[in-house]
């Protein structure tokens, strides 16, 4: 990409969009489109093909995605397979038909098999049984990376896709219905000092094993795959450092300065037992993740405490 290439941020109001955004207008892109979902919806076939053939942009991040943690997923898996389907197909079929020279598919590690040997290295794909608790979400984003492989193979684009690990960071969902651990966490322990709360309830055991990375990391990344990479293999994103859901919360709570106990609720889903990425690959392609999980706790607080200001 050069600065003044036309380039399409789908979901740039979202965690990953709109860190994309950022990432791209720091580093002098100015040619970048945007639409929020009232002026395009990604899930209507007619409307993403007007406009794809009206705007054809040169390169594509594909961020849009319906998202969520264990309790959306599980309760709503139909919405989960059917938006993220159509999104997917939607946008790299109209990239292909109105000739984007590159796009860039955003995955997830947890579509990968729950029971993955550890870390999960990007072959691991397809070759075990799905996470229960996220298998529409998971197979709604499997078949946007096999479309993507599949137009290169056919037709010779070049079409990347990745593989991020948990992610957190601005512009995160701190909904308590619909959100992922980290931003809930937050949520839960800023609403307890201030309400001055003995306790804490934490989903699950504590025991699962999670990586987290930044946002702005990940931005950082794939602006500079979409730079430098045009192989077909999927590509790992993360830190390749695991900590327990138990030692997370723990390293929030001290951030926030709430001072109370927590409670973990076994009755609640744990999910896959330890899911860490192996970013060896990454590393090699020469990129390796910068923020720590302790800064980047920090810098999410300052943003949520700055949005709850705002609320008031």
């Amino acid at each position: 990409m050069d600065k003044q290439s036309k380039i399409y941020i789908a979901g740039h109001r979202g965690l990953v969009g709109s860190a994309l955004l950022r990432e791209l207008t720091k580093q002098g892109y100015r040619n970048i489109i945007t639409r929020s979902h009232t002026e395009l919806n990604l899930i209507d076939q007619a409307d993403v093909t007007k406009f794809f053939a009206a705007e054809k942009p040169e390169y594509v991040f594909l961020s849009a995605a319906k998202v969520g943690g264990i309790g959306a997923n599980s309760t709503t898996p139909a919405e989960f397979i059917y938006q993220n389907l159509m999104i997917g197909t939607n946008i790299i079929h109209n990239a292909y038909k109105n000739g984007a020279k590159k796009l860039l598919f955003l995955g997830s590690s947890c579509i990968y098999p729950k029971l993955a040997p550890q870390p999960i290295k990007e072959e691991s794909l397809l070759t075990g049984e799905l996470e229960p608790t996220n298998d529409a979400y998971a197979m709604a984003k499997i078949t946007g990376i096999k479309m993507c492989q599949a137009y290169n193979k056919q037709y010779g684009t070049k079409y990347i896709s990745v593989m991020p690990t948990n992610l957190y960071g601005i512009n995160d969902n701190f909904n308590l219905k619909t959100s992922h651990v980290f931003p809930a966490l937050i949520r839960k322990f800023h609403e307890a000092k201030v309400n001055n709360e003995s306790t804490v309830t934490v989903w699950g055991t504590g025991t699962p094993v999670r990586e987290f990375l930044f946002v702005d990391d990940l931005a950082e990344a794939c602006v500079y795959l979409m730079n430098t990479y045009d192989d077909g293999k999927i590509v790992n994103i993360g830190t390749g450092i695991g900590v327990t859901i138990h030692e997370l919360a723990e390293s929030i709570a001290k951030v926030v300065g709430y001072t109370g106990k927590l409670v973990f609720d076994p009755s609640k889903p744990d999910g896959t037992p330890v899911k860490i990425n192996d970013v060896t690959y990454l590393n090699s392609l020469g990129w390796k993740a910068k923020i720590n999980l302790l800064q980047g706790i920090k810098l999410t607080y300052e943003w949520y405490k700055k949005q709850e200001k705002i609320k008031e």
